[in-house]
């Protein structure tokens, strides 16, 4: 390849070596031609060149020297595509549209810097010729260009930018397309999960229907040629433990996930529960089921910042409301006519326990987990009707409503039990309240307390730190000795005469558990008098005894441990009796009633 050199300086030739005849003139022209082609520029002096030649000559100087302002990083070849454009090809500086260096061309379309050009054609004298063709040019012919700035533009490099662009033009296109169908087919999957839950729903209630009509088909009508009936309907034994000596016989189980307390309204056949949902954090929900196949349920959120349900009561005098002591601080009455919360009241400390007034709908009681008692008025919803600081910090885990038929005028009384004890609280007025402590000997700490409003009948259980053989002397039957998962306690069974006057009548042993706090049920019925329900912790059973004598009257086997909740409803149709376990809600039907 030929040096650059050799077109940018051309040493110390005379005048008419420089000059040549048109011949040469036409050679040099083709050579120049094939130097542009290879990415040269062919320049006729360079400036350094006519600085040499000024100084041999006596000749002006053309141009400053650019001597090494030409090189780039590849030597001392130049790359036209670097240059073209903006800079003069005379002295390699870029020029300017203004000043003595402005932009400007000759006839033959070759572009220099004002000063330069003028400097080249005044140094040829009659010889004029543009420094890039040889082409004849005057100083007339030069012509200044008015353009902020000149650059060639490589016609293969703008089509393929254009290709390019073209191409991010189609893509955003595909793109937008694809982002729709993305979202469409996020929408269509929602809507399909949406469906599937649907229809796990509508199997699970199917699946329970099919059992019931299965069982309706094959399972004989075990007592008196009758089936036993529900909420006015008849449903056959699922496998009932009665004996002929017991007055219960197991109607329906249903599944209830996460299920851990209940109640029943029988004039409305439904029940209603508290439930912890599956997963992570799950949510604490209402859920009320009918009673009247196919038992249909719904889910009912509770307020905000309720947390878990720790005590519920269904209304005794108006089945449609319902109330629901919380951890989160919240004392709340349920419609379920229209399945929402109308009254949520605030608490100064967590509730553990709740009670509707058995002597009128209007007062609500709760219990609270640093021992103290709240009574609210639902007619008046700013403030606590009554607050009473408990003995004890202890929290009241139980809390009933007494009947005021013993009562003076005026007053009304509630019966709470926390571990300390069991104690009567008294509400009249302003006066200063003191609680009558019921007298239970010392059987321990108190974890669970059963009250019967039409009998007065009550029943505590203990969990006992101490040996309580002397105390068993009252009891008449004893219960297997505790062995296993539960731990050896006891029940007290004690009765209210007047207005503060209790009897203890019995005690009795008990399997009961280490850790929770027990649910049961005392029951008024007619042909067996009173009867005590409560979990056998050690045998896994439901022990249905008579009471004042304790003496073991029926087992109903349970599917699952533990026992969380007990209660009993009785109506026009016959006594219900309810046990929940471990995810499954078992029914048992009073025949003795019909």
């Amino acid at each position: 390849m030929p040096n650059p050199s050799d077109y940018i300086a051309l040493g110390s030739e005379s005048e008419e070596e420089t000059e040549p005849e048109l011949e040469e003139d036409s050679e040099e022209t083709e050579e120049e031609e094939e130097q542009e082609q290879e990415g040269f520029i062919p320049l006729m002096e360079s400036p350094g060149d006519l600085a040499e030649k000024e100084s041999k000559n006596g000749e002006a100087t053309v141009c400053s020297n650019a001597g090494e302002s030409g090189e780039n990083s590849q030597g001392n070849e130049w790359n036209r595509g670097d240059i073209d454009g903006l800079f003069c090809p005379i002295c390699m500086e870029a020029w300017t549209t203004t000043g003595d260096h402005h932009v400007c061309c000759l006839p033959c379309g070759h572009i220099f810097g004002f000063s330069c050009i003028r400097k080249w054609l005044q140094q040829r004298g009659t010889t004029k010729k543009c420094p890039q063709c040889n082409r004849k040019s005057t100083l007339k012919d030069v012509r200044k260009l008015f353009a902020s700035r000149v650059v060639a533009i490589d016609g293969e490099s703008q089509k393929r930018i254009q290709s390019l662009e073209a191409k991010c033009i189609s893509l955003d296109k595909k793109n937008a397309v694809l982002i729709k169908k993305e979202a469409e087919w996020k929408k269509e999957e929602a809507e399909w999960k949406k469906r599937e839950a649907l229809l796990q729903r509508e199997l699970h209630q199917l699946k329970e229907k099919t059992i019931y009509l299965e069982h309706l088909l094959d399972v004989k009508p075990r007592t008196l040629g009758h089936p036993p009936s529900m909420g006015g309907y008849c449903v056959p034994s699922l496998g009932s433990e009665f004996n002929g000596q017991g007055p219960f016989i197991l109607q329906k189980e249903l599944g209830v996930d996460g299920a851990r307390l209940f109640d029943i309204d029988a004039s409305s056949k439904i029940i209603l529960m508290t439930r912890r949902l599956q997963g992570l954090g799950g949510v604490h929900v209402l859920t009320k089921i009918s009673l009247v196949a196919p038992y249909t349920r719904q889910d009912i959120s509770l307020p905000t910042g309720s947390k878990a349900v720790r005590d519920l009561h269904i209304c005794p005098s108006d089945g449609s409301l319902s109330l629901f002591a919380s951890l989160g601080k919240k004392l709340s009455v349920l419609s379920t006519k229209i399945n929402n919360f109308i009254l949520a009241y605030d608490l100064p400390a967590p509730a553990w326990s709740c009670s509707w007034d058995l002597n009128g709908s209007h007062q609500i009681y709760a219990g609270l987990q640093n021992g103290s008692l709240v009574v609210f008025d639902m007619r008046q919803t700013a403030r606590p009707l009554e607050f009473v600081n408990g003995l004890t910090s202890n929290p009241v885990h139980t809390i009933y409503s007494l009947h005021n038929s013993t009562l003076p005028s005026g007053v009304t009384a509630v019966l709470s039990a926390s571990s300390a004890g069991i104690f009567q609280w008294n509400f009249v007025g302003s006066e200063e309240r003191r609680p009558v402590v019921l007298e239970t000997g010392n059987q321990g700490a108190c974890i669970s307390l059963a009250y019967c409003p039409s009998s007065d009948d009550i029943i505590a259980s203990f969990r006992p730190r101490i040996d309580n053989s002397n105390e068993m002397a009252y009891s008449q039957h004893l219960l297997t000795p505790a062995i296993g998962q539960g731990v050896q306690g006891s029940h007290v069974h004690l009765k209210r005469f007047g207005s503060n006057c209790y009897q203890k009548l019995a005690v009795t042993c008990a399997n009961v558990n280490d850790v929770r706090l027990p649910r049961s049920a005392v029951m008024n019925i007619e042909s067996h008098g009173c009867l005590f329900a409560s979990g056998d912790e050690l045998t896994g059973e439901l022990v249905l005894q008579e009471l004042p004598s304790f003496t073991v009257i029926q087992h109903l086997k349970l599917r699952k441990q533990p026992i969380y909740d007990v209660k009993y409803v009785h109506d026009v149709d016959g006594g219900l009796l309810g046990c929940l376990c471990d995810d499954i809600l078992q029914l048992y039907g009073n025949h003795a009633l019909k």
